[in-house]
């Protein structure tokens, strides 16, 4: 197979912020041409966690997202903070989102939110078993519910396609048709 990376030719920061980073390179694609504009964004790895108690509930979170302007049901996720594993980034943002924790961890899938124009990788965990032996530890900034629904209630509402956000689609529909038990 013929190699089809680009070659970076040149490369600068356009804005650099704890929730921003943006890039313009200067490409050369492997027949020559060159592109001299192609931007990406540039941001830390992330999980997500579909999360099943030990009673069989499923463990959801509703907040605000203001890029769409809407108040949504998300699966947890976070960023893996620097020098942390992707599992332990994802057991500690189950525990800060919803004070659920232990129980059964396997990573299920490794996703991109858009690998043309983003750098990052997102982990996807399932996690059974867990039961409620915290309380929440929100950053500054979040403002979340959490909520416990059955298995069959979220299929539901997935297949409704009340569930926006692509990173969590995909590890809810790989859990009900790989590990849900009926």
């Amino acid at each position: 197979m013929k190699d089809m990376s680009y070659k970076i030719l040149e490369s600068e920061y356009l804005i650099k912020r704890p929730w921003l980073t943006a890039r313009r390179d200067k490409v050369e694609l492997p027949d020559g041409r060159v592109n001299p504009e192609y931007y990406v964004l540039e941001y830390p790895t992330w999980v997500n966690v579909t999360a099943v108690t030990k009673d069989g509930q499923m463990l959801l979170v509703r907040q605000y997202r203001h890029g769409l302007q809407r108040t949504n049901f998300e699966i947890v996720a976070g960023c893996v903070e620097e020098g942390e594993q992707p599992l332990e980034a994802a057991k500690r943002e189950l525990m800060e989102e919803t004070g659920f924790g232990g129980g059964e961890w396997q990573e299920i899938m490794q996703l991109c939110a858009n690998p043309s124009t983003t750098n990052n990788l997102t982990f996807s965990f399932l996690a059974t078993g867990v039961e409620h032996i915290g309380t929440q530890h929100l950053d500054a900034t979040e403002d979340i519910e959490v909520y416990q629904f059955p298995k069959e209630e979220v299929r539901q509402m997935l297949e409704r396609g009340e569930f926006v956000q692509a990173l969590m689609v995909a590890p809810l529909w790989k859990y009900f048709t790989m590990f849900a038990k009926e």
